[in-house]
């Protein structure tokens, strides 16, 4: 996929220098691109040619734009711009470094189960922002997952999102990406974020355990299991996984949407609960299990092309429980799934063991029950000096105290215990207690000065996330430094903050305006208004009257910067002609000669 593609070299919008291929769908092309007016690197999504003509394909892409744009989350890929070039639409996002969930799983197989859960927390906060906007994602897949080199991750592709008031008719095609759309889905009903719920489960089973959850030789096959099959317990695949994380990821594959959890933020505090080491019971409300329409099962599949595009999002027939060619009909709860067993002679003898086992079990938990020790009293949520007389009033002693930050507890209250609430505990049993320190603030780091790369470095190291603002012009700050930012530097706010920040465009280039033929007055106040200073001289000259603007330095139409001096040259009218030199008088007196009287010269 990285390389050369058929858009490199262009330039979109006069703007988006279009560099390298990083990414190629069934729909677009990704490019790495430089933004030459703010000098940061950019992601541009290129519509493929074939599709541009086609209605759909541009409504989605619009749509794609308009919602994505509207969300603003650290952990949501942003939108900056969007429109056409030539016979296609392009849309401009932020560049992302790192790589897709589905390569780190690729390459790894199963990965660290807290890093599993942390994934789902941060998504389920990327999903809370959009379905708090009433927009459903409909495509939650590893690879629209973008894990970034400290860890966390941004959602992409908006592509097939759609509000809950769209006004996009409803076809008989179903748009998904087969691995990971919900059973309903798959049928073509009407979505809710129960269905990205389901898509995020899927994600986190894939995560948890290094396979999918259900898999097959088509996209058609695949969204049939989706209805209608139960998957492998993950503890089947990966006998490692965590009870707690397992019951967590199964209640989001509930194939009853009723039976999931009730939002993305009841599966997020789940999953902080697990991460915490606290019980999980709190947002894992059990529902009954649902019926199916007796209708459902009348709908008829037909086949779908492409099979080698199975991993990518694409319209697919609706599908139906129980349709032909899979064994099974409607389910409604991963607890109930039938586990497939193979005839055999020790089958009996295999099940009174197990039926002993748990017949053992049952009167060791009937006697730890009944037997000594009380109940734990449940201390989480309240202050110290509540908590402690809460469990000393049960006769239990406060044992060591810890803290450690937690945003969904407020400061100074209880976030777990040890023992557990309501397990049994003999009395004057110490109670372990980790109080909140709220959320954890960080400081601000002063980005002033700072070039992009830099203050990416320093936002990462302290914990905050950075957004560009329109860039601005400066004279003092050099191009691609950062001017000013908000918060400034120094402050303290919330781990994850949005810091904005504004680059320097280097100092307002303004042409010259043409002063040539005004006044002096007339060119002073035009040159200054543009933001020029203005250095007068004179000169005589017959063709141009005086007071009137012969020549400028530098003519006009030439880019400088402002406050820069522009010299004019103005007529003093024309050189005024030299006085004429008067011809000399004779001396008065008579003639000129120098003799005696009567012009006798006189004799020595």
């Amino acid at each position: 996929m990285i390389g050369q593609g058929p858009m490199t070299g262009r330039v979109f919008n006069n703007r988006y220098q279009i560099e390298d291929r990083i990414g190629i769908g069934g729909m677009a092309e990704v490019y790495r691109a430089q933004d030459t007016v703010l000098g940061r690197v950019v992601a541009v999504k290129v519509m493929l040619p074939q599709y541009a003509a086609d209605p759909d394909f541009t409504q989605r892409f619009r749509q794609e734009a308009a919602a994505a744009a509207n969300l603003q989350s650290p952990y949501i890929v942003n939108v900056y711009d969007w429109g056409a070039e030539g016979e296609t639409y392009f849309i401009v996002m932020e560049f992302v470094r790192g790589s897709d969930l589905k390569t780190a799983i690729q390459q790894r197989g199963a990965i660290n189960q807290r890093k599993v859960a942390e994934i789902g927390v941060q998504v389920c906060q990327a999903l809370a922002v959009a379905h708090g906007q009433d927009i459903v994602h409909r495509d939650i897949k590893p690879q629209n997952i973008m894990v970034q080199p400290d860890g966390n991750i941004k959602v992409m592709d908006f592509g097939i999102a759609r509000a809950k008031n769209s006004v996009m008719s409803r076809t008989s095609s179903v748009l998904g990406t087969a691995h990971y759309i919900s059973p309903e889905q798959a049928q073509g009903k009407e979505l809710t974020p129960a269905s990205d719920i389901y898509s995020l489960g899927v994600v986190l089973y894939e995560a948890a355990t290094g396979t999918l959850p259900f898999d097959g030789p088509d996209a058609m096959s695949v969204a049939l299991m989706q209805v209608n099959d139960f998957p492998p317990m993950p503890h089947e695949v990966n006998p490692d996984i965590d009870p707690d994380l397992e019951t967590i990821i199964m209640m989001a594959l509930e194939k009853d949407p009723a039976r999931r959890f009730a939002t993305v933020g009841d599966m997020r505090l789940a999953l902080n609960d697990y991460l915490m080491g606290r019980a999980i019971g709190s947002a894992m409300t059990a529902v009954m299990p649902g019926v199916m329409p007796a209708d459902a099962a009348t709908r008829v599949m037909s086949p779908i092309d492409g099979a080698g595009m199975i991993d990518a999002t694409q319209a697919m027939p609706s599908v139906a429980p129980g349709a032909p060619g899979r064994e099974g009909g409607s389910a409604t709860s991963y607890r109930n799934a039938p586990t497939p067993q193979k005839k055999s002679k020790k089958v009996p003898i295999i099940v009174g063991c197990v039926v002993a086992v748990i017949a053992l079990a049952a009167i060791a938990a009937f006697a730890f029950l009944g037997g000594s020790g009380k109940p734990v009293p449940d201390v989480t949520g309240k202050t110290l000096e509540e908590a402690t007389q809460i469990l000393e009033a049960e006769g239990f002693k406060v044992g060591t105290t810890n803290s450690a930050y937690d945003e969904k507890v407020e400061e100074g209250h209880v976030i777990s215990q040890d023992p557990r609430a309501n397990s049994r505990a003999e009395e004057g049993t110490k109670v372990n207690l980790v109080l909140s320190q709220g959320t954890e603030q960080v400081t601000v780091p002063d980005l002033r000065n700072k070039t992009i790369d830099e203050a990416k470095r320093l936002a990462s190291e302290a914990g905050v996330t950075l957004s560009a603002a329109p860039g601005e012009y400066s004279s003092d700050v050099d191009v691609n430094r950062i001017i000013s930012q908000n918060p400034p530097g120094g402050s303290k706010v919330p781990k994850g903050s949005i810091v904005e920040y504004v680059i320097s465009l280097g100092p307002e280039s303004v042409a010259v305006p043409n002063v040539v033929g005004s006044s002096e007055s007339n060119a002073i106040s035009t040159l200054q208004s543009a933001g020029f200073e203005v250095y007068v001289q004179y000169e005589f000259s017959s063709s141009y009257g005086a007071g009137v603007v012969m020549y400028q330095n530098p003519s006009s139409g030439t880019k400088m910067e402002k406050d820069s001096t522009v010299t004019i040259t103005v007529s003093k009218g024309p050189e005024p002609k030299p006085e004429p030199t008067p011809d000399p008088e004779p001396p008065s007196g008579g003639d000129t000669n120098t003799g005696g009287e009567d012009g006798k010269d006189e004799q020595p």
